[in-house]
């Protein structure tokens, strides 16, 4: 996708970063469940993601969002036994029994699929709200720091779809329904900068902040996304979590360092 990115009179005050400060042309991309199109993109439990790229001569960030505001694991160790208690057994199907044996003893990984199954499911990947889960360290042009969460939502909202609606649209509804929103001019998002409080936990991606739908929250600027592009188009493109501008630092905890890690090997394997 792309489109246009237009900076609200707010945005110096969280960060100098001149990808948010200053218009910018925007390049975009939606998914649903890690890019499986075998998956139902209506289904609740299905994760969509939002990752776009600002910016204009060489001042880039990428943004990378998800539907739910937390992550399904804390810690790397605890990610990577997280995938092996789903690995297929001998019969090619993963042993129910040693999930939910893992699942008891880490009950902090649910807290992103009980936040999926708990919500009205969106029926437009357009009216998705989508978080980034990692607390980012900005720094606005009078050297404050603070650490702040994206929070990205549609500016015009639509109806939501019940899981019996839900199951009856085919797989390609989301990206089928994108497209008639696009052409129609409808798809709007404010890029929003939730502000920490002391205390908040910054290091653990489990665990939402305390109060943080009520919570203050900044509107860094507008995108607007204007236009579809082939999927081959972008086939070489990451959207590298790594790839920040002056004024967003790195978050601290060990996921983000993983993931910067893995987005590099991924680039050069497609290339």
């Amino acid at each position: 996708m792309r489109g246009t990115y237009a900076p609200s009179d707010r945005a110096g005050e969280i960060t100098k970063s001149k990808s948010f400060i200053k218009p910018s042309r925007v390049l975009a991309r939606f998914s649903i469940a890690g890019g499986n199109p075998k998956v139902a993109g209506m289904e609740h439990a299905a994760m969509r993601g939002f990752s776009f790229r600002l910016g204009n001569d060489g001042h880039v960030s990428d943004i990378l969002t998800q539907s739910a505001p937390v992550h399904f694991a804390g810690k790397l160790d605890q990610m990577l036994a997280f995938l092996k208690a789903r690995l297929p057994g001998p019969n090619g199907k993963p042993d129910v029994k040693a999930i939910k044996a893992f699942s008891t003893a880490n009950p902090e990984t649910q807290y992103q699929a009980q936040y999926l199954v708990g919500r009205p499911l969106q029926a437009s990947l357009a009216d998705t709200t989508y978080w980034g889960v990692h607390a980012f360290p900005a720094t606005n042009s009078n050297g404050e720091k603070r650490f702040i969460k994206f929070k990205i939502e549609p500016i015009r909202r639509g109806v939501t779809s019940t899981k019996g609606e839900a199951r009856s649209k085919s797989t390609d509804f989301p990206i089928d329904d994108l497209g008639l929103r696009i052409a129609a001019h409808a798809v709007r998002f404010s890029v929003m900068a939730l502000l920490d409080r002391p205390g908040d936990p910054v290091m653990d991606l489990t665990l939402r902040w305390p109060n943080e739908d009520e919570r203050e929250a900044v509107r860094l600027g507008t995108i607007v996304v204007t236009g579809v592009e082939a999927n081959d188009a972008y086939d070489e493109i990451i959207f590298d979590p790594a790839n920040l501008a002056d004024g967003i630092g790195y978050p601290p905890d060990e996921i983000f360092a993983a993931r910067r890690v893995a987005y590099s090997i991924s680039q050069k394997k497609r290339r």
